[in-house]
């Protein structure tokens, strides 16, 4: 139990690490040759995107299983 606890821990952290340093990198104006040096590591638009495609899915197969 301790290593699965510690699995999700650690990518919490890791996600949490990776958002702090892509917010800190962008803190600046994102225009031009700058936006170019300043790229962030993950494209958070994305994973909103996918992240609000699980929990629809996730939510319509709860509902489809529990109707049951």
């Amino acid at each position: 139990m301790r290593t699965f606890v510690g699995m999700i821990l650690g990518a919490l952290l890791l996600v949490f690490g990776v958002y702090v340093y892509d917010s800190m990198r962008t803190s600046s104006v994102a225009s031009g040759q700058v936006a170019q040096a300043n790229r962030t590591l993950v494209n958070w638009d994305v994973v909103a995107e996918d992240w609000k495609a699980l929990k629809t899915r996730a939510h319509d197969d709860w509902i489809k299983l529990s109707s049951r």
